[in-house]
């Protein structure tokens, strides 16, 4: 029976706790609920203590609320807005002298700006129409408040080229235009989960085992070394960098820099994952459930350890033996008691239509063999 990967995804359960900001003066909008997640990311990459967090919060939805009602009211003359963090304020551009005080009446900072919001939008919109027709030298474009122009991003050293483009547009567009050099290469990101499919060069798909420094493990009868990987979306994820098979099943591969190792599985019912937590081993007759991209999460017990299994290909030495289903294309994925990662699925008989018998390659040999460190939530 050709055995897959399964990628497993763990899904981090987190208690449904909020704190309540404080209402502020002037503030006539309700309080916000702001969870304990929230406040911990703030803490972390604002440096902000808990006190300053809940301000800004406050601070910043008064702000929004007034961006809405002056850019309703100044309607042409508005020239965008962004948050003052340093002041706690609105800053407001106007296209018109004559709007400064009202915005200042409404608590709000005020600069007299050339474009309107409008026009700057608009030439988003006329680049966005001609997208196709842009060098690639030009990586993105974007309206910039702060400097009241429309941003081009262009790779380092191909200023002249995206100026080029950017005069073709015609003088309308272009005066509302500046060009800047940036190192961004962007590009699409996406999680390496347990249990999720995987595809070996054109053909075989197999499912992911676990998420390590680097990559993941799976069965090594998935792929050889130097076969090439997709993910589940068929973009480019990565290669085999070792594999053994017969004797043991296990594999490891190594992703490119489009994809970050998660320590989940996917629990496959709705967007659930389970958090890999350690590799703790289970015992005989403990519980266990398997993950993988052809059956999805099914349940069973250990039934035996160390069983050599004869493949048609050889003998596998050292599996553990489940009374958990699997098909193929689950090859790979992964094994989990409670939150400890067991192992990756190698093969079986029967199916999850009438049950059978299915057996896990240990994870804690893969890692130990590899050197390879598991990735936990």
């Amino acid at each position: 029976m050709k055995r897959t990967l399964v990628a497993a995804v763990v899904l981090t359960a987190s208690a449904a706790v909020v704190v309540t900001a404080p209402a502020f003066a002037g503030q006539d909008t309700a309080p916000d609920t702001v969870t304990p997640e929230l406040l911990s990311a703030m803490q972390r990459d604002l440096g902000l203590s808990p006190e300053a967090a809940m301000a800004r919060i406050a601070s910043e939805r008064t702000a929004a609320t007034l961006e809405s009602d002056l850019r309703g009211s100044l309607r042409d003359t508005f020239g965008g807005a962004y948050y003052d963090a340093a002041a706690g304020k609105l800053v407001v551009g106007v296209t018109d002298a004559a709007s400064v005080d009202s915005v200042r009446s409404h608590g709000a900072n005020a600069t007299v700006v050339r474009y309107s919001a409008q026009r700057l939008d608009a030439t988003v919109s006329a680049m966005d129409k001609r997208e196709s027709t842009a060098p690639r030298a030009i990586t993105g474009w974007y309206v910039d408040v702060q400097r009241n122009a429309v941003v081009v991003t262009a790779a380092p050293g191909t200023a002249t080229t995206a100026r080029q483009y950017v005069a073709g547009l015609g003088a309308d567009l272009s005066s509302t235009i500046s060009v800047v050099e940036s190192i961004e290469a962007p590009r699409t990101l996406y999680d390496v989960r347990g249990g999720d499919a995987y595809y070996i060069g054109s053909g075989s798909r197999c499912s992911v085992g676990f998420s390590v420094q680097g990559g993941f493990v799976s069965a090594g009868h998935c792929g050889t070394r130097g076969a090439q990987t997709s993910g589940s979306n068929r973009v480019a994820q990565g290669t085999f960098q070792a594999s053994t098979f017969p004797g043991r099943d296990y594999s490891w591969v190594k992703t490119n820099t489009n994809w970050t190792p998660k320590g989940v599985v996917n629990r496959y019912s709705g967007s659930q994952t389970v958090a890999v937590q350690g590799s703790q081993e289970s015992a005989v007759g403990a519980s266990i459930c398997r993950s993988g991209s052809t059956t999805g999460w099914h349940c069973g017990t250990v039934g035996a350890k160390n069983q050599t299994v004869r493949y048609s290909e050889g003998a596998v030495n050292g599996l553990t033996r489940t009374n958990v289903c699997a098909e193929p294309g689950d090859s790979g994925g992964s094994w989990l008691s409670g939150n400890q990662a067991q192992g990756v699925t190698s093969g079986g008989s029967g199916n999850c239509s009438s049950g059978g018998t299915t057996y896990f390659q240990p994870v804690n040999p893969i890692l130990q063999t590899y050197s390879l460190r598991l990735v936990t939530s």
